[in-house]
């Protein structure tokens, strides 16, 4: 019988950690001034729940009680500092959080998620600060996915933490006057994690792979939170467009399937519409941004699956629109793409020439790939090959670099002299 109380209290208190972790830090956080302590006093509260439940029964209102044993713990904790400055602190803490005691747990996560985008953070940790404030992920995990060691990754997140803590970063939502560009910070944030997820396609990496599945659950809760905010909708249809073509983006045989090669029958059509809907939501708050017109570009190529062809013209313009906004050099590589499609190669060649001063398209694969793939159109075969073997060398994944090797040993197939 306890072996099932036991059993029951585990799986209650997992379902309580995967609904409501970062609800309770958030909670905790924003009144403590302090995520790591807020993080401790929770985890203390779930050890406690574990140690208690099998014993006492689980409570009706489980998030309640967890909420309210870390409370107790992170005021414990300060009184026993017994300094006047934390007796202070103390009484501000109890009159704070006994305010809301018995009430609805509020949602402070989007003042969370702006703490840890704010602008005195480093850019490369906010991603995975997000996911382990808001989603429990613990530093082990965040490094395998960012690739870096577990203990550089534990560090810089105490860091970042630190930070927020000494530079009285407020937890909420800034002003309509900075919201703007303190939100683009959250989304690169979430985008940043759903792309770590997207880049393992097969799904072998499992923890990656569920980091794609974290940036669209990171996505639906800030449009949740801000269901008016246009970007915020184009970021998730963007995100959605892209799950939609997961299952074809490799063949039965793990091989890779070029985006304009892919079966659109294969193609998610609930999560299709979805996106769709988003994006059209977004378009008609009449505020245009990156992210709606990156999910414009998706939409326009799963148009094929209703009209049987891609309109590469109005991805150019999309393109078009989007380089300006971000002058990224990405974007200028897929524009070239679009016009080789809907002009000509040799028009996108151009395109792509107007790049190669660039330096960090130097060692950037799919610009070598691009150049390659246009090259052979243009029957430019010797361009072509050492193109190939550029983007072959860069290339890390193995079905990709598959696929470059075989499109190259066509073209050396077709022109021996040039290999």
């Amino acid at each position: 019988m306890q072996d099932e109380a036991g059993r029951q209290s585990r799986e209650t208190a997992e379902a309580v950690a995967r609904r409501s972790y970062g609800k309770l830090v958030a909670f905790l956080a924003a009144r403590m001034r302090d995520v790591a302590g807020a993080e401790d006093a929770l985890s203390d509260a779930f050890a406690t729940a574990l140690f208690d439940w099998p014993r006492t029964g689980i409570p009706a209102r489980p998030e309640a009680w967890l909420l309210t044993v870390a409370r107790r713990k992170m005021l414990d904790g300060i009184r026993r500092r017994q300094t006047a400055e934390d007796a202070r602190e103390h009484l501000r803490l109890m009159m704070e959080l006994n305010a809301t005691d018995g009430a609805p747990i509020p949602d402070d996560r989007l003042g969370l998620m702006f703490a840890c985008a704010h602008p005195a953070i480093d850019a490369s940790i906010r991603a995975p600060l997000i996911l382990q404030t808001i989603l429990g992920f613990d530093a082990a995990a965040i490094a395998s996915a960012f690739l870096v060691s577990p203990a550089t990754m534990g560090q810089r997140l105490v860091r970042a933490k630190n930070k927020i803590k000494q530079a009285g970063i407020p937890f909420r939502a800034p002003e309509e006057s900075e919201l703007a560009d303190r939100l683009d910070a959250v989304l690169a944030a979430i985008y940043a994690t759903f792309s770590e997820g997207w880049s393992d396609p097969e799904g072998t990496e499992t923890r990656r792979r569920s980091l794609a599945e974290d940036g669209v659950w990171l996505g639906q809760l800030v449009v949740s939170l801000l269901p008016d905010e246009p970007e915020a909708l184009g970021l998730l249809s963007l995100m959605l467009h892209a799950e939609a073509r997961r299952g074809a983006r490799r063949n039965v045989e793990g091989d890779y399937v070029p985006l304009a090669e892919q079966d659109a029958a294969l193609w998610d059509k609930h999560l299709a519409d979805r996106a769709e809907t988003l994006l059209f939501r977004a378009a008609s708050i009449g505020r245009i941004g990156r992210y709606q017109l990156e999910a414009a570009v998706q939409s326009a190529h799963v148009a094929r699956r209703l009209t049987g062809r891609t309109d590469w013209a109005a991805i150019e313009q999309l393109y078009t629109a989007l380089s300006a906004i971000t002058g990224s050099p990405v974007v200028a590589i897929n524009r070239a793409i679009a016009i080789a499609e809907a002009r000509s190669p040799s028009a996108g060649l151009a395109a792509l020439d107007a790049l190669e001063h660039d330096l960090r398209l130097s060692d950037y694969q799919p610009y070598w790939a691009a150049r390659a793939a246009l090259h052979a159109r243009a029957d430019e075969a010797e361009e072509a090959l050492h193109a190939y073997d550029r983007a072959i060398g860069l290339e890390a994944d193995p079905a990709v670099r598959r696929f470059l090797q075989k499109q190259r040993g066509k073209l050396s197939a077709k022109d021996p002299t040039a290999s």
